[in-house]
């Protein structure tokens, strides 16, 4: 069974969404893996999602991201990711990382933000277990994770959505925080980087030029413009 992927899309950064996407098939094989965006619009034309817009949101994928059980079928393994991410390893080695018992598994931070603003100058928020739904590999067809429903994620509060609060603190399992390492709130050097997070922007804003690992990126999206995803497609 394919492992699921589903990245946030929002419309002011769809370059990210274009360059976290290659950085995923470029290194994974595209028979085993599909990269899908979270589109708020799609999903509200297929009845998904149906929400007042939410003007605290600093995405369109801010409570999209729980639909992904939903739009796994509750079947395998799916995965969750900001669009401002880029994979440095194959990501099908995240599945041999984790604890099959658990409904979630996520890089457990422990941090808060010391910026007032993030990316393109939306406020940041500080809320318990800050950038623990950034990234969440679900097992779909735990129980637990049922309670995700359509009318659950379009009526729960967004607090209750992003603490995990549907599940018991012990069926949310750890991984490494290589696999969502904060850019800037990390130091610029680890032995075990997998994913970056550009959690306060990455390079295709103008500002965040010289930001950590801004070199990274700027060279998946050079291999991004030169190939396309002609020879990764899933």
């Amino acid at each position: 069974m394919k492992l699921k992927i589903f990245v946030g899309w929002d419309p002011r950064e769809d370059i990210a969404w274009q360059v976290c996407r290659h950085s995923i098939l470029s290194r994974t094989d595209p028979r085993e893996v599909s990269v899908t965006p979270l589109v708020q619009a799609e999903l509200r034309s297929q009845g998904l999602y149906y929400r007042d817009i939410d003007k605290k949101a600093a995405t369109e994928f801010s409570l999209t991201r729980f639909l992904t059980p939903v739009l796994a079928d509750y079947e395998g393994y799916a995965l969750f990711a900001d669009c401002d991410f880029i994979f440095l390893t194959d990501i099908q080695k995240i599945l041999n990382e984790i604890d099959i018992g658990k409904a979630v598994s996520v890089v457990k931070h422990d941090y808060q933000p010391t910026d007032t603003h993030k990316m393109d100058g939306c406020v940041q928020y500080i809320y318990p277990r800050k950038n623990w739904s950034s990234f969440i590999l679900f097992n779909c067809a735990n129980e637990s994770n049922k309670a995700l429903t359509p009318a659950l994620v379009n009526s729960a509060d967004p607090s209750f959505l992003h603490r995990f609060s549907w599940l018991d603190d012990s069926e949310i399992g750890e991984l490494d925080k290589g696999w969502n390492y904060l850019e800037g709130v990390y130091p610029a050097h680890y032995n075990n980087l997998k994913a970056i997070h550009y959690t306060s922007g990455g390079p295709w804003f103008d500002h965040k030029q010289d930001c950590d690992f801004a070199d990274l990126w700027l060279e998946e999206q050079k291999r991004y413009m030169a190939n396309g995803l002609s020879n990764v497609a899933a």
